[in-house]
C-alpha cells in the first residue's frame, strides 16, 4: 500500500499498479472500513479499480498526519467478499439497438447467438463508478468476445445501451458520447437522483444480464 498526495486537501491509496479480482476485493474491503468510521473529516472517498481517493477536513489533517492515520487504520485488512443482493438487469440484444453486435460476433469468429449467450452467463463485480453518475464498470468479459473500443467514437450513444470494452462491460446511464461496442439495450435506471448515491449500483453490487425479447423489452418502456 502507498499513499501518495492528490491535491491540497486529498491522497490517493494505491493497492497495486494491477487490475484484478484480488486487487478488485482489497479496495472495497479498505473503502468498507473507511466508511465505516463515519469520520466526519473525511469529505469524501471515492474508490477506483485499484486505489482510493481521500478528500480530507485540511483543519484536522495535514498531509503527514493523514497518512499516519490512513496507514494504521489499513495496516491490517480482512480481505473478503461481502455478500450483496445481485442486480437483475433485463437486457434486449437485437442489432436494431446491439449496433456493434454483429462486429462483436464477427471480430470473435462466432454466431450473434453464441456472443449474446456468453455476455449474459456470467455474473460482473463493479471495479468502478465513474465517467457518468450510474456509469459502472463491470468486469470481466469472457475472453473469447473481448474487443477493443471502437476507433471512431460515436457522438451519441443512447441511454440504457449496454456495451463491451476489452474486458469490460457496463450501461450508459444517460445519452452520451462514447466508443464501446454496444451489444444491446436495458430500460434499467441505473441513474436515481433520489439516492444518495445518486445510482442503485454500488461498488459491492454484482451485476447479471438477462436477455429478453424485443416485445418484452417494448412492453417495459423500451425504445428502439
Amino acid at each position: 500500500m502507498t499513499i501518495k498526495i492528490a491535491s491540497v486537501d486529498s491522497v490517493i491509496i494505491y493497492f497495486s499498479n494491477t487490475i484484478s479480482k484480488d486487487i478488485s476485493l482489497k479496495v472495497k474491503s479498505a473503502y468498507r472500513i473507511l466508511k465505516e468510521l463515519d469520520n466526519s473529516y473525511f469529505i469524501e472517498i471515492i474508490p477506483s479499480y485499484s486505489s482510493i481517493l481521500v478528500t480530507y477536513d485540511i483543519f484536522k489533517f495535514d498531509y503527514k498526519n493523514i497518512c499516519n492515520y490512513l496507514e494504521n487504520i489499513l495496516k491490517d485488512i480482512e480481505i473478503k467478499e461481502y455478500s450483496k443482493e445481485i442486480l437483475n438487469i433485463d437486457v434486449y440484444y437485437g442489432l436494431e439497438v446491439g449496433l456493434d453486435l454483429q462486429r462483436v460476433a464477427s471480430l470473435s469468429n462466432m454466431s450473434v447467438e453464441e456472443v449474446i449467450k456468453i455476455h449474459s452467463s456470467k455474473l460482473y463485480d463493479v471495479y468502478a463508478i465513474g465517467f457518468l453518475p450510474g456509469f459502472a464498470y463491470l468486469a470481466s468479459v469472457d475472453e473469447k468476445i473481448s474487443v477493443s473500443r471502437l476507433e471512431t467514437p460515436r457522438k451519441k450513444i443512447p441511454k440504457g445501451s449496454v456495451a463491451i470494452a476489452n474486458n469490460q462491460t457496463a450501461v450508459y446511464p444517460q445519452n452520451s458520447p462514447g466508443g464501446w461496442n454496444i451489444l444491446g439495450k436495458t430500460t434499467f435506471e441505473l441513474f436515481d437522483k433520489n439516492l444518495k448515491s445518486l445510482s442503485p449500483i454500488t461498488i459491492e453490487s454484482k451485476i447479471k444480464f438477462n436477455p429478453i425479447s424485443r416485445d418484452t423489452f417494448l412492453e417495459q418502456g423500451g425504445i428502439l
